[in-house]
């Protein structure tokens, strides 16, 4: 029979990764990623699992027995506290590095959660921003702070390049995988699952996120191993990168003009991965003496703890950054580099009369502390807003790269009169070239691949050029859809 896949969320879209594998009698899961989009319709998504609660305690012949996450993002890992929530007690196999950054992840996750019902249960008189009829029972919170601390439980370490048998698989019948470095953040990794029944075993490659070469900080991605079936990431499937070579060059071009002008660089930076970036291409750009040495704040709370992981684990350091720890330098920190910590740290900033540049998440400018930076400075022709990530749509940032002339921040119309600016090299997802060179190593081996984590018009540029190049079939699911795989 083979693998029965089945595929419940990064089916046509790019958010809430969850996949679903049966054999001999074994479930498990791939990802479980919360999904994130319009209110209603991500509570439904993620309150509604595909397993069903039964299956989840353990229960009956198909209760799930393993779930394997490919890295830490939320999107890939945030919807596991929902697991926890609703029974399920058995392990997740990850990276140590993952379980190390899921700690602050998945806490900071629960706290939005728990403020967002809270929040909306203290709007409930009026009605129709909530959509809740008369009489309705107050809103809870996807999960609680405690919930995601029970995930941290029962997280496994499995170590790049060394195979595990899943719990309640056998040699002979069910499930083992191995990871190999996906190159996309810190601890994240390609599942290789080997499933065996009947003697016979079929191999099938989950790529996660696959990232991009000469990255800062963290290794390149593996090549892609030998494998049957291949469930590819599609994210930038009809796009080309920028080279990464020049952003040290444009940043600091940025940096002194501004720093020249008298302005802030604010910087919406998402707290992992991106906002340790920048910090070591500026101490980089501090000690060739090719920035002004302004003062500069890290001022997220989470950035500031995912960093501490980001020290923990130089066995994922690439050899440019290990030239830091080498010297005994610190590469996320230096004299006038500040990590705030309370909210009056964060409210001073805004009384600083010198230039000073300002990392702040989140990094869609939806939510958190670089919501009051942007409120506080957008209206100054003398600063720059630097946009550093992926911005998806109606989001604030997406707007600001938009160069909307007038947004709103916290519900009151501002103009736009700061400059904005883009850095996108540092996309932690590889485009399509890189996606279809990191593939082409499994290509001898392969008999179909199912394209996922991409909307619809990456995913179907990707299709075409990996049938015209490499003769292959490929499907891109739906939410919901099944195959069987042999």
């Amino acid at each position: 029979m083979g693998i029965r896949l089945h595929f419940w969320g990064a089916a046509q879209t790019v958010t809430g990764s969850s996949h679903h594998l049966e054999c001999a009698g074994k479930n498990i899961l791939l990802d479980c990623g919360l999904f994130q989009g319009k209110r209603q319709e991500a509570q439904q998504i993620n309150t509604h699992l595909a397993l069903s609660p039964a299956q989840l305690a353990g229960q009956g012949a198909d209760a799930l027995t393993s779930v394997v996450l490919s890295h830490a993002h939320i999107d890939h890992s945030g919807n596991l506290a929902s697991l926890t929530k609703q029974g399920y007690r058995g392990p997740i196999y990850t990276t140590p590095s993952t379980i190390d950054l899921c700690d602050p992840m998945l806490k900071d996750s629960a706290h939005i959660q728990e403020g967002d019902a809270d929040f909306m249960n203290r709007r409930r008189g009026k009605r129709r921003m909530i959509g809740a009829p008369e009489g309705a029972a107050p809103i809870e919170p996807l999960y609680t702070e405690a919930d995601a601390e029970q995930v941290l439980q029962q997280l496994k370490p499995v170590k790049l390049h060394e195979p595990e048998l899943l719990a309640g698989s056998s040699a002979d019948a069910g499930f083992s995988i191995s990871l190999t470095n996906a190159g996309h953040m810190l601890g994240s990794a390609c599942v290789l699952v080997n499933a065996v029944e009947h003697g016979q075993t079929t191999r099938l490659l989950f790529s996660g996120d696959v990232g991009r070469k000469d990255l800062p900080i963290i290794q390149d991605p593996d090549p892609a191993p030998a494998a049957d079936y291949l469930i590819m990431e599609s994210t930038y499937g009809n796009r080309l990168h920028q080279p990464i070579g020049p952003v040290k060059q444009k940043l600091a071009s940025l940096v002194r003009r501004v720093a020249a002008r008298g302005g802030r660089i604010i910087v919406p930076a998402f707290a992992v991965e991106r906002t340790q970036q920048l910090v070591m291409l500026l101490h980089q750009l501090i000690d060739e003496k090719k920035i002004p040495d302004i003062p500069m704040f890290v001022d997220s709370p989470l950035a500031t703890n995912v960093t501490d992981v980001f020290r923990k684990h130089t066995e994922d350091w690439d050899k440019e950054i290990c030239e830091f720890y080498h010297k005994g330098v610190d590469p996320f920190g230096w004299s006038r580099l500040k990590y705030t910590k309370t909210v009056q740290e964060s409210k001073a900033l805004n009384d600083l009369r010198v230039p000073y540049l300002v990392m702040a998440a989140s990094g869609m400018c939806e939510a958190g502390r670089i919501l009051h930076h942007l409120k506080n400075g957008i209206e100054d022709p003398r600063n720059l807003v630097l946009i550093t990530g992926y911005q998806a749509a109606n989001t604030l940032g997406r707007k600001l790269v938009e160069r909307q002339p007038e947004v709103n921040i916290f519900g009151e119309p501002m103009r736009v009169r700061a400059e904005v600016d883009s850095i996108g090299e540092l996309s932690g997802h590889a485009d399509q070239h890189e996606l279809l060179s990191w593939m082409e190593p499994v290509v001898p081996t392969l008999k179909k691949v199912f394209l996922v984590h991409g909307e619809p018009p990456a995913q179907q540029a990707l299709k075409e050029e990996i049938e015209k190049l490499y003769k292959l079939e490929v499907i891109c699911p739906k939410r919901g859809d099944r195959f069987d795989v042999s």
